[in-house]
């Protein structure tokens, strides 16, 4: 694919997103994905830039953070030749965790993900489907260096750059599709 066709590409699935002002509150403009997985084409083409990033490079599994993680997270393991791992939050695993409680502008929260999930060496890379600031994803690291996979990358459909959350993550390969300044 050229930079030129890459570019056409984002800026078709841009035009898919729908903004949404004042959500979840005032002063917020909310940037629904949910336009562009009911767009066939959309999705699918999502799904196929994200995956082209990583061709390359052996990945053994894929970790969806929930719950909009889970939405990109099986397709891109599939068209990887990967697993998918899901990252949950409390109580909804059903065998033994590890778990990382984090905070949050609001308060804290936790996710869990089965000790079994990854084995060390394991080469992974980390979906969801936004980089706001970056404690998600923060917290979903610890989950996978505890367990001793390899972060092969960290991968986004949508990235708010004026939140800077990229800066979080320095030492990994962060991708993301579609980037909004404000």
């Amino acid at each position: 694919m050229t930079e030129e066709t890459k570019a056409i590409d984002v800026e078709s699935l841009k035009a898919l997103v729908r903004t949404v002002p004042d959500f979840p509150k005032p002063g917020i403009l909310f940037y629904d994905i949910t336009t562009v997985l009911k767009d066939k084409t959309g999705f699918a083409k999502l799904i196929d830039m994200l995956a082209a990033h990583y061709l390359e490079h052996k990945i053994d599994l894929v970790l969806g953070i929930e719950a909009r993680g889970f939405i990109f997270g099986p397709a891109l393991a599939y068209r990887l030749n990967a697993g998918f791992v899901p990252v949950r939050k409390p109580r909804k695993l059903p065998a033994p965790v590890a778990r990382v409680t984090y905070d949050l502008e609001y308060g804290s929260d936790t996710l869990e993900i089965h000790l079994d999930a990854i084995q060390p060496g394991q080469r992974v890379v980390l979906v969801d489907d936004l980089l706001a600031t970056g404690g998600t994803m923060e917290a979903t690291i610890k989950l996978v260096k505890q367990l001793g996979g390899e972060i092969a990358g960290l991968a986004f459909a949508v990235e708010l750059d004026f939140l800077k959350g990229r800066e979080r993550f320095k030492e990994y390969d962060v991708f993301s599709l579609l980037h909004y300044d404000e």
